[in-house]
């Protein structure tokens, strides 16, 4: 514990960010500098808990305390250390996770929390600027050639931790560019694509080898992935977009795109590549509503502001979240159910809660409105589940140029290398597994193509914890870091 009365001394700061009107101009990240002195003493506000619930809050199990304690004292490479020993990809996790380790701090009881996230992303940068963070390949290999399939933070994780075991590694992308969702799904002033690609570089010299355009069970047999390795690994995430709406009128009408198609061109197209014009998802001069209100429809709000939209509106089918007296919300150490306004809702967005889409309106083939009404929850008190009726007289039609469905994924795509592997799936249509094995031997599963959409922060747990059980199927023993399940409530 750095500084006993830290959490007494100062209060919860976290960097400034750059005024909305002039960050929209540009794709880059928008925090201002903050001094180093400002994060240690963010640090000294960790109270070194007897019962340390940011553990069970964290899917990685980091040893926050303990780097909590190390970055106070500005010792960076022990914190690099403690920090590395449980996370492979801390510069995302600091910039990206929704942090639910801040929601289950003990100091968030009655003060705003420890800033977590930030102190993580401190040590990451204080890392790579010392020299810490630099390409440490194994020292001995042992011969064994393991196959990750998708290069999203599962497979990337999965890739570190078994190239660190000594085997060598193949991880074969899809896609044009290695990350999978941190490359393709998230904005770059979210995640500069500068530090994914500075980690692949890394991993690149440790001895990785990376395989862009190389689509499994399409370009790249899959009789040639069993034949030349002992293991693969399935991390290609969950990529098939749910549509609640496919049945309702105007649903085909020119206009309405998934969200993860509009966020993968933008990338793309930040990133310098070019659009065929006519094949442009643009939201520039348009009335935008965006359907979901999550992380990935902030995004689409964020890329809107950014392409200079007439108007953007968020829905979201469930209530707004409020008090806590619904009891529908957790209590702390649990992840809270509250009212969360994101930077891209600060750059300027209607937020419309308890709206249900009717009908999709159109002209000429394009959308050109929205029929919604808005509904009336039911929340019992006795756990079951809540109901809506919709209000009457309450249906009207909102301009929309432009529609963007955010709302979330509902399984892998079953084609090609899932299909011609013969694995076994859930009833959810995700890839079934016990301990991260299939049911075809020598093919385990790792991420969202096994556990269904989930966080960033929980592929790279399950990356690594596929990693280990790889290690042992091959060598008989692992000795890559195992996580305590008994300790996690998330």
């Amino acid at each position: 514990m750095g500084k006993p009365t830290g959490f007494l001394e100062y209060k919860r700061e976290l960097p400034k960010t750059i005024d909305p009107k002039e960050r929209i101009n540009n794709y880059k990240e928008f925090y201002e500098p903050f001094p180093l002195e400002k994060s240690k003493n963010q640090a000294a506000r960790c109270m070194d808990c007897g019962i340390p619930f940011c553990h069970s809050g964290c899917p990685l199990g980091n040893i926050i305390p303990e780097f909590n304690d190390a970055a106070y004292k500005e010792d960076w490479k022990l914190a690099t250390e403690i920090l590395l020993s449980t996370n492979n990809f801390p510069e995302f996790t600091g910039r990206i996770c929704p942090a639910p380790c801040e929601a289950s701090c003990v100091l968030g009881i009655n003060q705003p929390p420890v800033a977590i996230e930030h102190i993580e992303k401190t040590i990451a940068e204080q890392a790579f600027e010392l020299g810490y963070m630099k390409p440490n390949p194994p020292k001995n290999r042992t011969g064994k050639n393991v196959a990750i399939v998708g290069s999203g933070p599962a497979g990337l994780a999965a890739a570190a931790q078994l190239n660190k075991a000594g085997h060598w590694v193949t991880v074969f992308e899809r896609a044009d560019r290695i990350g999978g969702l941190l490359r393709y799904g998230i904005p770059d002033f979210k995640l500069d694509k500068e530090i994914v690609d500075r980690r692949i570089n890394l991993m690149q010299s440790e001895g990785i080898i990376f395989k862009p355009n190389s689509n499994v069970g399409f370009n790249v047999s899959v009789e040639e992935l069993k034949e030349k390795f002992d293991a693969i690994v399935l991390a290609g995430g969950s990529t098939i977009p749910n549509d609640f709406l496919k049945n309702v009128n105007g649903r085909n009408l020119k206009g309405i795109h998934f969200a993860m198609d509009f966020l993968t061109q933008n990338n793309k197209r930040v990133a310098g590549d070019s659009i065929d014009e006519k094949e442009v998802i643009t939201a520039k001069g348009k009335n935008v509503i965006v359907l979901g209100g999550g992380d990935t429809g902030s995004d689409c709000v964020g890329t809107s502001n950014r392409h200079g939209a007439t108007s953007i509106t968020q829905f979201e089918i469930m209530w707004k979240p409020d008090s806590p007296e619904n009891g529908l919300n957790p209590v702390w150490p649990e992840w809270p159910t509250i009212l969360r306004t994101s930077s891209s809702h600060e750059e300027g967005c209607e937020r419309l809660w308890a709206i249900n889409t009717k009908e999709f309106i159109g002209e000429n083939d394009q959308v050109t409105g929205v029929k919604v009404v808005e509904l009336e929850w039911t929340l019992p008190k006795d756990g079951s589940r809540p109901s809506f009726v919709e209000k009457t007289e309450t249906e009207r039609i909102l301009p929309a140029d432009l529609v963007l469905f955010a709302t979330g994924f509902s399984h892998p795509k079953h084609d090609g290398v899932l299909a011609q592997l013969g694995v076994e799936l859930n009833e959810r249509g995700n890839v079934k597994a016990e301990n991260y094995k299939t049911s075809v031997d020598n093919v385990f599963v790792a991420g969202d193509m096994g556990r269904g959409q989930s966080l960033v922060v929980w592929a790279i747990a399950e990356g690594r914890e596929c990693a280990r059980v790889v290690d042992e199927a091959l060598m008989g023993k692992s000795l890559l870091e195992a996580r305590d399940e008994s300790m996690y409530m998330v």
